[in-house]
């Protein structure tokens, strides 16, 4: 059977979700989106993700590759997509790929934020389920020279979880931008790489909110990005501020618009 193959761009709130891998019995992003397509195609359509999100980390630019019969144009497979998905998974954008496209191995970056909020409305029910209400006085000179340092290559087994790459990977990222933004009510931690590990943004989170707060000196950065292990760092920021915000591909992968 002729197919055609196709990157979905997602939108999901990670709050009803174990994460995106599909896991026995749990509730999962690659779950339920799979079971979405097999209704629809009449048969089990594997959907790859670009990588995994954790249980309660959103997206608003989760690439997904999947193969489907060659009936299926892009714009037809977004509506029906949408008609059958729950509520908190939405398909934004659709494109047609060329048949070499590999969701997670073609990308060449991927983008995350992570939201603090720092007012005292930040506590709001319709605000805390998306962002970390922090109530503590943030020094952001100190946040700006954190994030400054972690731009460039290096070594991030210091904030990663142990085992989150095989033991002769060298655990290196490739970090293009790294910044603090201000926004209404809070900061906004961007964060945009290579390659990424298991809790990295959120280790690192943790860890450059630990500084602003005097709990720990901003020398300690460049220890952890020497470090053999993440015995040192702080404790990851939780899950619930976290958004995958876009995965970037080559555009020769592209075989027409996006719809």
């Amino acid at each position: 059977m002729a197919e055609r193959t196709v990157q979905l761009v997602l939108h999901y709130d990670g709050a009803g979700f174990s994460g995106w891998q599909r896991q026995p019995a749990q509730r999962t992003v690659q779950g339920v989106l799979e079971a979405a397509l097999e209704r629809l195609c009449s048969g089990p359509i594997p959907a790859l993700g670009s990588g995994r999100t954790d249980a309660g980390v959103h997206a608003r630019g989760q690439a997904v590759g999947v193969r489907v019969p060659e009936r299926w144009d892009v714009n037809q497979l977004k509506r029906a997509l949408n008609a059958v998905l729950p509520a908190d998974i939405w398909v934004a954008r659709t494109y047609e790929m060329r048949e070499d496209f590999h969701a997670r191995y073609s990308a060449v970056s991927r983008r995350y934020s992570y939201h603090v909020g720092t007012d005292d409305e930040a506590h709001s029910p319709f605000r805390g389920r998306y962002e970390l209400a922090f109530g503590q006085p943030l020094d952001r000179s100190a946040l700006d020279a954190a994030a400054a340092h972690l731009q460039g290559e290096h070594c991030f087994r210091g904030f990663a979880v142990l085992g989150t790459a095989p033991a002769h990977d060298d655990h290196r990222c490739r970090v293009h931008v790294a910044r603090w933004r201000d926004r209404p009510g809070g900061l906004a931690f961007e964060i945009e790489a290579n390659r990424f590990l298991h809790h990295m943004v959120r280790f690192l989170v943790g860890t450059l909110l630990d500084i602003a707060t005097a709990r720990r000196p901003l020398s300690d950065l460049q220890r952890l990005l020497a470090a053999a292990d993440n015995r040192e760092v702080s404790p990851p920021a939780p899950p619930h501020a976290l958004f995958l915000d876009a995965v970037t591909y080559p555009a020769e992968l592209y075989a027409g618009s996006a719809t």
